[in-house]
């Protein structure tokens, strides 16, 4: 059985976001359904709703920051209660039996995960998953995020995509107390990044083409800022850098950041899913450098990550808007003009 909900969705690559009606499962024995208050907006969900990466299922419902409180649980949910404030990341199932999901990395769920939106959905025939611009949602208990109670619930939405994404990269490799790290890109993914480094300690530098971010920079933890265009500053920091998250969401030069790595010292990309421009494989060999990827993080990790914020006081910089703003803001962050997510206050739907 199913029960309709109000949502905001497209119904084409060149459609507007608009008031639309969808269904969701009605509460089974290990699912929790939530009341969503707050959804950040990413820019996924752009490239999704208007098919920049391809394969889109319409209609697309985007949206997968979402932040609500319990409404109901099934039988077998034990620790989750009506009222918790709860959140809802990338994912809401996956297969929990390869080797991938028992070692907590459901993102990288060898059937495949199922994602929050334009997934196939495994409960209502037909029909591919809806994300979190919508009034409810109902989930697997294994995929419910706990939310600190101390945390602004607005702030925490966009933690469960921008802020996973750049934290796994700096848990993964160890980052820690007194590493020299590179966050280049200050936007919604690069300020988490700056925010977590610092509070893991280590000394931060902002990477930027843009000399007018540098104040911003400095007030979310950064201590330098490095301007890329400027060849003279670059090669002061030249083989000095412990690790570097390179947030840049479009195809790029690399040769210029390669520089920046120490001998062994690695840096991770995970804001460009297309193609980057061809680089000099001298860079990585004369200094045994990595350049590696990295998608998201699973549960567990996610779970560490909001904790974590939940202890060192760690939100995103927010935009709250209403939902009949939404066509708006996406324009607004392909200009990359916001500080630094928007976030919708699902009341206005």
């Amino acid at each position: 059985m199913a029960t309709s909900t109000k949502a905001y969705g497209v119904q084409s690559e060149k459609d507007n976001l608009k008031p639309m009606n969808i269904h969701r499962r009605d509460v089974g024995d290990n699912d929790v359904k939530l009341d969503i208050t707050y959804c950040g907006v990413c820019h996924s969900d752009i490239h999704t709703a208007r098919n920049e990466w391809g394969g889109s299922k319409y209609p697309v419902v985007p949206g997968h920051e979402i932040i609500g409180h319990v409404s109901e649980v099934g039988k077998n949910v034990k620790n989750i209660k009506q009222g918790d404030v709860v959140g809802v990341g990338c994912m809401v199932d996956s297969c929990q039996e390869c080797n991938s999901c028992k070692n907590n990395l459901e993102q990288f769920c060898e059937k495949g995960a199922t994602f929050t939106y334009n997934s196939k959905d495994k409960y209502l025939s037909g029909q591919q998953t809806y994300g979190g611009y919508s009034k409810s949602v109902v989930v697997d208990k294994e995929f419910i995020l706990k939310i600190p109670t101390n945390l602004d619930e607005a702030g925490a939405a966009p933690l469960l995509c921008a802020g996973i994404t750049t934290w796994s990269p700096l848990r993964h490799w160890n980052v820690k107390s007194g590493d020299k790290v590179g966050v280049i890109g200050l936007g919604g993914l690069g300020h988490m990044g700056v925010k977590f480094a610092h509070a893991l300690g280590a000394h931060v530098v902002m990477i930027t083409t843009s000399p007018s971010k540098a104040e911003d920079a400095k007030k979310l933890g950064a201590h330098e800022v490095l301007i890329s265009k400027d060849e003279a500053e670059m090669a002061k920091h030249k083989n000095s850098f412990d690790f570097i998250l390179n947030t840049i969401p479009v195809g790029h030069k690399m040769d210029p950041y390669i520089s920046l790595l120490k001998i062994d010292a690695t840096m991770v990309l995970v804001g460009a899913v297309e193609p980057l421009e061809p680089f000099h494989g001298g860079g990585i060999i004369g200094g045994r450098k990595r350049i590696a990827g990295s998608l998201i993080g699973g549960i567990q990790e996610t779970q560490e990550m909001l904790d974590f914020c939940g202890k060192n006081n760690i939100v995103s910089d927010i935009e709250l808007i209403d939902i009949e703003n939404i066509n708006q803001a996406y324009d607004r962050v392909v200009n990359a003009d916001v500080k630094y997510r928007f976030v919708i206050d699902m009341s206005s739907l």
